[in-house]
């Protein structure tokens, strides 16, 4: 029940009774109206440019979609890093480990499998970079995958080894002449350019430009079958037999450190840098035979080269140059 309100009235001095005047709720209830009506419309404004305005949490999301997207990019060259070191690993498995140890090389197919049957990537769709997400976990899982096949491959290979230690001692498996000795390494396997006729011609071995005197260390177990200069063009060269076919040569010495018939050992120092022979400047030749069929020595220095030092003599190895013989 609504209080009763009085007023004094100062004519009659008496107190009297406040009537209601008819119509005022009506104008409260429509001004009431017409503001409500009026913060909806400012409200709606608002809304319709929300777009346009960001809250501090809303930047603070913007910057972390934006650092995700890098890290993603990063991600995926870290990824192409380490698929183009593990295709390079793969190569000399097949070309050269299981070769070795007469094991069947692993199919391209095998190593580089990805996953057939359920879709396994199914809860990153349906967001604004599904695609970037999906496919960075596929090259995850596929580089995972080659991982393992690489893993089992070297494990078998390492089983294979403990058998042959005599083998891994023979192969010639270090550079012949240490990095830091070396000025560059000058020219690689295949063709280049012949240094005293300019024609394009087949270089069987890999040239090592050093300061004449520098040391030649043989590069695997065996023995010396030739330590002379009677061969065409080589001029004072050393011949190593390495038994199961492996043979290595080092030509354009400038003396010996052997004879014919010594038995040497790994990292034995052997012959100094010289340019006997068909030599055009300071360097060592060197060539790896195996069946009496001259190979690409690229693949034999395992042993003494980290990868990426591996990797920068493979891309020097590749330039078709002109050659030191």
């Amino acid at each position: 029940m609504s209080k009763v309100k009085y007023y004094y009235d100062s004519e009659t001095l008496s107190y009297r009774k406040i009537e209601k005047k008819k119509g005022r709720k009506l104008g409260i209830f429509l001004l009431s109206l017409v503001g409500m009506l009026l913060s909806g419309f400012l409200l709606l404004l608002v809304y319709l440019n929300l777009p346009y305005v960001e809250t501090p949490k809303e930047k603070e999301l913007k910057r972390e979609l934006a650092n995700m997207e890098f890290q993603f990019e990063l991600l995926n060259k870290k990824m192409e890093q380490a698929e183009n070191v593990l295709a390079e690993v793969a190569e000399r498995d097949n070309n050269l480990y299981r070769v070795y140890f007469e094991a069947n090389p692993i199919p391209e197919e095998q190593r580089k499998a990805g996953f057939g049957g359920v879709n396994r990537y199914k809860i990153f769709e349906g967001f604004d970079n599904s695609k970037l997400i999906t496919e960075s976990n596929k090259r995850l899982d596929i580089l995972t995958r080659q991982i393992v096949v690489q893993s089992r491959s070297l494990d078998e290979i390492a089983n294979l080894a403990e058998e042959k230690e005599e083998l891994l001692a023979a192969i010639p498996a270090i550079q012949p002449v240490k990095n830091e000795d070396l000025t560059r390494m000058a020219s690689g396997y295949g063709y280049r350019t012949d240094p005293f006729t300019k024609a394009r011609k087949f270089h069987y071995g890999m040239d090592f430009t050093a300061p004449r005197g520098t040391p030649v260390y043989a590069s695997g177990d065996g023995v010396v079958t030739r330590a002379d200069n009677t061969a065409s063009g080589y001029g004072n060269h050393i011949r190593i037999d390495h038994g199961y076919g492996y043979e290595s040569l080092y030509a354009h010495l400038y003396k010996y450190n052997v004879r014919s018939g010594q038995r040497v050992k790994r990292g034995d120092l052997i012959g100094f840098v010289g340019s006997t022979g068909r030599s055009e400047a300071p360097h060592l030749h060197y060539e790896i035979f195996k069946d009496n069929e001259r190979i690409n020595p690229i693949n034999f220095y395992y042993g003494n080269l980290s990868p990426e030092e591996f990797a920068d003599m493979l891309e020097k190895s590749k330039q078709e140059n002109q050659s030191l013989d």
